[in-house]
């Protein structure tokens, strides 16, 4: 159908290129549950379509322009951007000061937009980048730490060596007055390779000190600031090593995708402080399962991912379908207005690792099934086919 619909007659013309407007028009501005179609290899063997990113991208450019429109916004790249970050999440801090001005007059402004993202946080400066500044910070510190440490030993046995000379020259010196006076140089000497030395210890402490700080700095880029979770970042490098742990070592190994129904509903209904206490309550249900062999992370938003090395997949999908039931059970009630929320539920999907070429195609199979979950009825775990079409 596409290809005949390029190939018709009057494509060349204005009325041609009017009509191929109007219908890239009526796809954008099609409703989520429409049909989308997607080449034979998103298929299932059913021939079941995964829409879900396809999805997704039109649903978000459809709010992104409904909230530039409603605020009388410029379509300029900050105004997108902007707008991406309050409806997405990908920007806390947007996302809250966004929250804070629309609570207290209603609306945003161009001048307004231009001058939160002026005064914010250089974005130029992601998680990795600061990640590999602290590396070379800390490579640098091995390299001061070993110059100090083999000095300060350096002035110690330099000093420990003038002084048992001294001890040597202090019997034959007392008729020398030349002899003396060299003997009482060598003694300031010895005290001021002994000042130096407590330099030293004092400089190694201070550089341990700051290591430790740097440490710090490391886990805080690679945690969420919200749940306290490790981040994206952190988990893609967990799923590579706990991939090639669980190849050497012959073990199982599991990674699932879990993201909380309705999520957006629960913004829109009951305020982004409450959503963010959601978020941090689903986190603390995940955490749970977390152990030495299963690490659970922030994705994104409202989305968590799982690893479980040791568990094969049918395993972790009991796992995590425990922790949905919990969820599902559980009354939440909003703490500002007292006000009983909605039952709060999530979806996933749960995938073999090592049936994959690549640990990332497995959470990609994962992801594909959580669509299933979502598109089935929501509040629920299904497992990823193990072959793909």
């Amino acid at each position: 159908m596409r290809e005949a619909a390029l190939q018709s007659p009057g494509n060349g013309t204005q009325q041609g290129i009017a009509d191929r407007l109007a219908r890239w028009a009526n796809r954008l501005s099609a409703k989520a549950e429409d049909p989308v179609e997607e080449p034979a290899s998103a298929r299932t063997p059913a021939g079941k379509t995964f829409s879900r990113e396809v999805d997704r991208r039109r649903q978000l450019y459809q709010d992104i322009g409904a909230f530039l429109f409603a605020h009388d916004l410029d379509l300029t790249p900050l105004n997108f951007g902007v707008a991406q970050d309050y409806l997405t999440g990908n920007d806390h801090g947007i996302e809250k000061a966004v929250a804070a001005v629309l609570a207290e007059r209603g609306k945003i402004t161009n001048g307004w937009v231009e001058s939160v993202v002026a005064n914010g946080p250089n974005k130029d400066v992601s998680a990795d980048t600061l990640h590999e500044m602290l590396n070379k910070v800390e490579n640098n510190l091995t390299q001061i730490t070993g110059i100090v440490v083999e000095s300060r030993d350096s002035a110690k046995d330099y000093g420990a060596a003038l002084q048992e000379q001294v001890r040597d020259l202090s019997e034959e010196a007392k008729a020398e007055p030349v002899l003396a006076r060299l003997i009482g140089l060598t003694r300031t000497m010895v005290e001021k390779t002994r000042q130096v030395e407590a330099q030293m210890r004092d400089s190694a402490k201070q550089t341990k000190a700051l290591q430790q700080s740097l440490e710090t700095a490391r886990r805080a880029a690679e945690q969420d600031h919200l749940t306290g979770l490790p981040n994206r970042r952190a988990f893609e490098a967990t799923l590579t090593a706990e991939t090639l742990k669980a190849q050497n070592d012959r073990e199982p190994i599991s990674v699932a995708f879990c993201d909380i129904d309705h999520f957006k509903l629960v913004n829109d209904t009951h305020g982004h402080e409450t959503g963010d206490r959601v978020l941090k309550f689903v986190s603390g249900l995940l955490a749970k399962i977390s152990g030495d062999k299963c690490h659970v992370a922030r994705h994104g938003g409202e989305e968590f991912v799982m690893l479980f090395r040791g568990k094969t997949a049918s395993e972790a999908c009991e796992l995590v379908d425990a922790a949905r039931a919990d969820l599902a059970t559980r009354n939440l009630v909003n703490r500002s207005t007292g006000e009983r929320m909605d039952r709060i539920t999530f979806s996933a999907g749960v995938a073999n690792v090592l049936a994959y070429d690549d640990p990332r195609a497995a959470l990609k199979a994962a992801d594909r099934a959580l669509y299933l979950a979502k598109e089935h009825g929501r509040n629920r775990v299904y497992l990823a086919a193990e072959v793909e079409p």
